[in-house]
């Protein structure tokens, strides 16, 4: 009796083993799908399977060809109310608002970050601009920077690689553990369709932010190939807008003001010899592609993405370059 007892509870025994080691496998089974082997540090965690890295928005097509964020400028007429306009600002000088390290303990400059075609799509709750931002969902990984980690105007971009489509938010923050906005737009880089007329986006403008940032990836090519974001002061900005841009604020510039979407571009006769070969790249842009008016903010101050191989002090020598050494390229009125 005894060993018919002892036989009973070894094969239990040996039962309860098999199902903690089945247990055990499962658990890792699991955590193996949960990391997948995922190389992909934007997708917060989710199993996108994807190996992506900031260079690979330098390998997409942004926009067609003939678009106006692919056109050189520099032989375009000059506008006839050049001087004037330009006087307005001929005293300040270009500012690089990107570059390395921290200022106010937040990366310096608009942060983006590319994704694979699979990356989740996400609901955007839109608290201000709902009406002008497009639905979504949006391929915005919950992990994406924050612009000034949550201060000042928030900008979140993602760049899906595969698909050619870019997201925007602005003033964004992540609530109950999903995005909520001001306003976002979605873009397809394949196509040359504008936002609807009198629509923003995630900038003032209704322009889009990623293609006009100085990326320090594009830099290591040797050509920035589109026009720069910029800002003025609103006593500077007309309260208006040309095309590209779609989108005016209640600035308060007079007749001989910019209104968004205008270009202005470095004079063909500026010496660039004296500067760093990165310097040099962003200036041969200011001349070719010109600077395009995107947004209200401090004068001639040009917009890029934070990294850490920026040097702050060459970026610094851009100040160099003032008001005075652009010229307007016509606009309509």
């Amino acid at each position: 009796m005894n060993r018919i007892l002892r036989i009973i509870i070894f094969f239990t025994a040996f039962a309860l083993y098999l199902l903690l080691l089945e247990g055990c496998k499962k658990d890792k089974a699991a955590n193996t799908s949960n990391t997948g082997g995922n190389s992909n540090p934007n997708n917060n965690g989710n199993n996108t399977s994807c190996t992506v890295v900031k260079a690979d928005a330098e390998n997409i097509t942004i926009f067609p060809t003939d678009n106006p964020w692919n056109q050189d400028i520099s032989s375009l007429p000059t506008d006839p109310y050049n001087t004037q306009i330009i006087s307005s600002f001929s005293a300040n000088i270009i500012k690089a608002d990107f570059g390395s390290g921290l200022w106010d303990n937040a990366p310096i400059g608009i942060p983006y970050v590319v994704v694979c075609g699979n990356q989740p799509k996400l609901t955007v709750t839109f608290t201000d601009y709902g009406d002008e931002s497009d639905a979504g969902p949006y391929a915005i990984p919950l992990d994406a920077p924050i612009e000034g980690n949550g201060n000042g105007d928030s900008h979140v971009i993602a760049v899906d690689k595969d698909n050619g489509v870019l997201y925007e938010l602005f003033n964004a923050r992540i609530n109950n553990g999903r995005w909520e906005a001001s306003s976002g737009a979605i873009f397809n880089l394949n196509s040359n369709a504008l936002r609807p007329e009198t629509w923003t986006s995630a900038d003032a403008a209704g322009l889009p932010i990623f293609p006009g940032l100085v990326r320090y990836e594009e830099v290591l090519k040797g050509e920035i190939d589109h026009p720069i974001r910029f800002t003025l002061q609103s006593a500077k900005v007309k309260p208006g807008y040309v095309y590209p841009a779609r989108h005016k604020v209640n600035s308060t510039g007079g007749q001989y003001t910019l209104p968004f979407g205008a270009r202005i571009r470095l004079k063909p006769g500026f010496d660039i010899s004296g500067y760093s070969a990165i310097n040099q790249v962003i200036l041969k842009a200011m001349k070719k592609y010109g600077l395009i008016l995107a947004d209200i903010g401090s004068n001639l101050y040009i917009s890029g993405a934070p990294d850490e191989r920026w040097d702050n002090d060459d970026l610094h020598k851009l100040g160099q370059v003032q008001g005075s050494d652009f010229e307007v390229v016509k606009f309509n009125n």
